[in-house]
């Protein structure tokens, strides 16, 4: 089944969500990276939360950045989506391992850390980017966006995030936004508080084999949920030799020309998809050359 992610409105407008299914956009975050358990649920949560942030801009061109630094061993999380939902992100440390809960559940929060912040930085095409940083509050990501949106949009959120994996993949992942609007009735969020409080996790209903429409009944049960749209979502990196070629003109003229009197080459990574592009010395020259035209 493909990745997507459910848009919906509930309780006649007074209540917005999104639910997704990212199983395999979390699976090639995973192959790409060689994440470790622990590591594919952080990025994973992240992965997942930063593609339905991504549907909530209104233009084709915004483009939506988030960073996770927490001071735990992970460093830092980085994922980017645009606005129809298409996602990339990696870990600063993959191989990342932490103890287990004493239940046996990853210990995400060990591994991000709680001391630290959420950054996120919207490019709406205007002159300055918007540009905001949120400390966490768990580490264990869905309440720290679920802080993030309470704080930065003022808008009350409940955010559930979850990857579920075997010793060798990644065998469910997805997550919920649902947001309450500012006309919101006591009788449509005493609903919703009593929906949520009998929640059972996102990976145990996926497990169960709910998809995003059943579980989107499940959450706004009494509200009258109407799906708007459903959008195909997936892990995608636009990187490639001409762009990297870009980057390495941007260094200056100075040390392009270090590079090409020391090593004669130059072999770059994309961190976002670990794809490695290579330049001989004719090809740096040529760079170069376009400098000085």
């Amino acid at each position: 089944m493909k990745d997507y992610v459910i848009r919906a409105t509930a309780g006649e407008g007074q209540v917005r969500a999104f639910v997704a299914t990212t199983t395999n956009l979390v699976e090639k975050a995973r192959e790409v990276h060689g994440t470790t358990k622990v590591a594919t649920a952080a990025l994973g949560r992240t992965l997942t939360a930063t593609s339905i942030m991504g549907l909530m801009m209104k233009n084709k061109g915004d483009k939506l950045t988030v960073i996770i630094k927490g001071g735990g061993p992970i460093g830092t999380i980085l994922t980017t989506s645009d606005s129809t939902g298409m996602v990339k992100g990696y870990v600063q440390n993959p191989q990342v391992e932490v103890p287990d809960y004493e239940n046996g559940k990853l210990n995400v929060a060990a591994a991000v850390g709680t001391d630290g912040v959420v950054k996120v930085i919207k490019d709406l095409g205007l002159r300055e980017p918007y540009n905001g940083a949120y400390p966490l509050v768990s580490g264990e990501i869905a309440e720290d966006f679920t802080h993030y949106f309470a704080l930065s949009e003022q808008t009350p959120s409940v955010v559930s995030l979850g990857v579920l994996t075997t010793e060798y993949e990644v065998e469910h992942a997805g997550g919920f936004v649902v947001q309450l609007m500012p006309d919101a009735t006591e009788e449509t969020i005493s609903q919703l508080e009593q929906n949520i409080s009998k929640l059972d996790s996102i990976t145990n209903m996926m497990l169960e084999g709910k998809t995003p429409e059943d579980i989107l009944s499940i959450v706004l049960e009494g509200l009258n949920p109407r799906i708007l749209d459903k959008i195909e979502v997936g892990f995608e990196c636009e990187c490639s030799k001409e762009k990297v070629g870009e980057a390495l003109v941007s260094i200056g003229k100075r040390q392009l020309q270090e590079i090409i009197e020391e090593d004669k080459k130059a072999e770059i990574g994309c961190q976002f998809c670990n794809s490695k592009y290579n330049f001989n010395e004719e090809e740096l020259i040529e760079l170069l050359n376009s400098l000085e035209n």
